[in-house]
């Protein structure tokens, strides 16, 4: 008698914490940067005007981050993309118009790629695909694979940011910008020009690289990576507006 060998079942992800404001379409859904969470200022500012203007919206944790259960050091790329799948499947009806702050803008490119049918638009903010590659100095990368955690001083907080040999070999595994980007739906891309983290160039070519004809960058020349003061959540504001528009 044949034994069948089971396959292998995808492993449980950790319960998420969210906000979800209903209201009319597109829900706009945001998507945090690495080592951020739901309380950020973009993703507060953004709600508090979706509410005023009647729109669904949701901002949520991903796995081991911010209120999520989980442990952060557990966490991959394909983990966080698989995060937002679920959230975007239980919790929107309809399309979704997807912003993503850094690393929240690799993973939109991701999902967008993954069901165009479910992502309607994106609005990119300092995105962030394929930093695994271009992130990290080759002693760096040599680091992770050698001792399986990196930690780097942080710009923003006072504690380190954590990088592991797991999240950055995802990260590998589902790069981009190595060709067209299979995106089609309307796309802003806004990125500061002072950007330490992101280089601006390499948005540029990002909005070179998607399949989609209907992308507009916006170049803050005095902006950094977070892009969060008044002026700068009032382009990303135009930026959601205008993709809403486009529908």
């Amino acid at each position: 008698m044949s034994e069948t060998t089971p396959s292998p079942q995808p492993k449980p992800r950790p319960n998420l914490a969210y906000h979800h404001t209903p209201g009319t379409g597109p829900t706009i859904v945001f998507l945090s940067g690495y080592g951020s969470d739901m309380t950020g200022t973009k993703a507060v500012t953004l709600e508090a005007w979706a509410k005023a203007q009647g729109r669904a919206f949701l901002r949520f944790d991903y796995g081991g981050c911010g209120q999520s259960e989980g442990a952060f050091e557990d966490q991959t790329l394909a983990d966080w993309r698989d995060d937002v799948l679920a959230m975007l499947d239980a919790l929107v009806e309809g399309p979704a118009l997807l912003v993503g702050s850094s690393l929240g803008g690799w993973l939109m490119l991701l999902v967008a790629k993954a069901h165009p049918d479910k992502v309607a638009g994106l609005v990119g903010i300092a995105p962030a695909p394929d930093f695994t590659d271009w992130g990290f100095t080759t002693e760096e990368k040599m680091t992770l694979l050698s001792d399986g955690r990196l930690e780097r001083v942080s710009k923003y907080g006072p504690e380190p940011v954590v990088y592991t040999r797991g999240f950055w070999s995802s990260g590998e595994a589902n790069r981009l910008m190595f060709g067209e980007i299979a995106v089609t739906c309307p796309v802003r891309l806004v990125q500061g020009q002072r950007d330490p983290d992101v280089p601006w160039a390499r948005t540029a070519r990002l909005a070179e690289l998607l399949r989609s004809a209907d992308v507009q960058t916006v170049l803050v020349k005095d902006g950094d990576h977070r892009l969060s003061r008044d002026t700068d959540i009032a382009l990303i504001i135009r930026a959601v507006e205008d993709v809403i528009a486009a529908l």
